[in-house]
């Protein structure tokens, strides 16, 4: 318990409490019938209400304190945090076209395909890692494309699941004509659908506000699929205010990768990589986004660095204060309620009251 800081220089009235009292005591010191002499009352011994005639001045002074107590607000401040998080809506689009088993990264030291590599720092850009910070306040989505656009993981905050979607991640099969390609527009057109009213829909849900919408697409090729062209679906994007991240992943030149040989055998052979980095950079350029180039994992995550910076969460934190005024509120301790100072300062002195005209009663 602590005093209201505006009101905790009233205790200084305790000091008044014996200036009340003096009249109180001093009536008490004389003696309202003269005897020659008391020294067979001092011999005759005490009765119990001699005993308790000092009760009624201690009821007294108990009152008094408790109503200069209760003027100066004892209180109890129970502090409330309120957190808004102003948060991201991104979509991540990760191409898994056959192409991206070209083993051109490198994990723990040993040689590894693009999509593993991929996965692996996503996975850090979202829960966080050794040099990610992680974005646990943002909505995120999981859209996988080859020849067709699929979406793993609705927007959501439940990062675990969708890292569990990640990880299941598997490359297209390599000359099957109906999955495998790279279809680049069609996947930024479904991940504009999924973020068009995503802001509207947080505030119906009483959610969380949104700061700002993004589409990071990952993809080591061309597009060579789908309907909709990539241009298009940028200037859509753009309409919308949707910024695109665009990362060219893979080496330049040539890179090892699986091919089937004509006795129907896999083995690694080097492949020629073709970004189309021009109309990647075009696509963020409409966009107010940017375009990066990954050839390692190192490069990877520096470019989530810097979309991190670019794209921070904001949180507002703001305390509350409420005051519980014991003087008027019951005094809750260790599970049991009392009464609140006031009640119990009148209480007590409707006893004394009652005790002076009945059991203290004296003549005057």
């Amino acid at each position: 318990m602590s005093f209201h800081p505006d009101a905790f220089w009233l205790l200084a009235l305790v000091v008044l409490v014996p200036i009340a009292l003096w009249p109180l005591l001093r009536r008490s010191n004389r003696a309202p019938v003269v005897f020659s002499s008391i020294n067979g009352a001092q011999t005759a011994g005490r009765s119990l209400r001699v005993r308790l005639r000092w009760l009624p001045t201690a009821l007294r002074v108990a009152v008094l304190c408790l109503i200069v107590v209760s003027i100066a607000r004892p209180v109890k401040a129970n502090e409330q945090t309120k957190v808004t998080v102003e948060g991201v809506a991104m979509q991540m689009l990760v191409d898994r076209s056959s192409s991206m088993t070209a083993e051109d990264f490198e994990l723990d030291g040993r040689r590894s395909n693009r999509l593993e590599a991929v996965k692996r720092v996503g996975r850090e850009f979202i829960s966080g890692g050794e040099e990610l910070a992680g974005r646990p306040n943002d909505l995120i989505g999981l859209i996988a494309f080859a020849g067709n656009p699929d979406s793993l993981s609705p927007m959501t905050l439940d990062h675990a699941s969708l890292i569990n979607a990640m990880d299941g991640l598997r490359p297209a099969a390599s000359g099957n004509s109906y999955e495998d390609g790279t279809a680049i527009g069609d996947a930024v057109a479904l991940a504009v659908e999924r973020l068009r009213d995503v802001g509207e829909r947080a505030k119906e849900t009483g959610g969380q506000r949104i700061k700002s919408r993004v589409i990071v697409l990952l993809t080591d090729g061309e597009n060579t699929a789908g309907a909709i062209e990539p241009i298009m679906a940028a200037e859509l994007a753009a309409t919308y205010g949707i910024k695109i991240y665009t990362i060219g992943v893979g080496t330049r030149g040539m890179a090892m990768a699986p091919v089937q040989t004509m006795f129907g055998g896999v083995e690694m052979a080097p492949v020629r990589v073709n970004i189309d980095e021009e109309t990647l950079t075009e696509m963020a350029d409409l966009t107010g986004g940017l375009y990066f180039r990954a050839t390692n994992t190192d490069s990877l995550k520096q470019i989530y660095e810097t979309i991190d910076e670019l794209e921070k969460t904001e949180t507002e934190q703001r305390r509350y204060l409420q005051y519980v005024d014991y003087a008027v509120e019951p005094i809750r301790f260790q599970g049991m309620e009392f009464p609140p100072l006031l009640v119990i300062a009148f209480g007590l002195l409707a006893i004394e009251q009652f005790l002076g005209l009945v059991a203290f009663r004296t003549v005057t």
